[in-house]
């Protein structure tokens, strides 16, 4: 028996002396105190920078965001400005040249009113001029005719001035009658 006392006087690995329990409990109240005096604060104060950190970036890359959207909104209102003023200028550009057009066609036609008239007085200038020419034509031939056939001369000019426009007045009467069948013809 005295085997058995001393075999259960033997250390138990598995249970420890209260003597190391409580030098274990002691050391490890010394460490936790000098622990909380030391470190704890560090963790604490670089916890809460980490902390103040990321919600610091998260709030800046919040409030980065908002100002990136309103700059955004602000952009595409510009834009949009832009692109309806540019529309203003391209539909101010086409009335102004529309009117241009209208101007420039109007001026167009007033020029050639102009130089149409100015065509038609001529023409009737060289008309007259013509006629008053051969008016003095036939008149002339017509006295030497008329000289040659009553054998006298007309010498005088209030004489031969009646002869002549008689004569001419006389061409006047068939040509306003052979123009006239004509006319009514057709």
């Amino acid at each position: 028996m005295i085997t058995t006392v001393l075999a259960a006087e033997e250390l138990n690995p598995l249970v420890p002396h209260t003597v190391e329990i409580i030098v274990g409990t002691i050391a490890f109240i010394l460490l936790f105190l000098v622990l909380r005096k030391t470190a704890f604060p560090q963790f604490e104060k670089v916890y809460a920078e980490r902390t103040d950190k990321i919600e610091g970036g998260l709030k800046r890359a919040e409030e980065a965001q908002q100002e990136a959207a309103e700059l955004k909104r602000q952009y595409e209102e510009q834009l949009a400005g832009l692109r309806a003023e540019a529309a203003r200028i391209r539909d101010d550009a086409r009335a102004e040249g529309q009117q241009i057009k209208v101007e420039l066609r109007a001026q167009a036609e007033e020029e050639a009113a102009r130089i149409r008239q100015r065509g038609e007085e001529q023409l009737a200038a060289a008309r007259e001029q013509a006629v008053r020419q051969l008016r003095g034509e036939v008149g002339g031939l017509s006295v030497q005719l008329a000289e040659r056939l009553i054998g006298e001369s007309l010498a005088d000019d209030a004489r031969r001035s009646a002869t002549v426009d008689a004569f001419l007045a006389e061409l006047d009467s068939l040509a306003t009658r052979e123009t006239a069948p004509a006319g009514g013809a057709s």
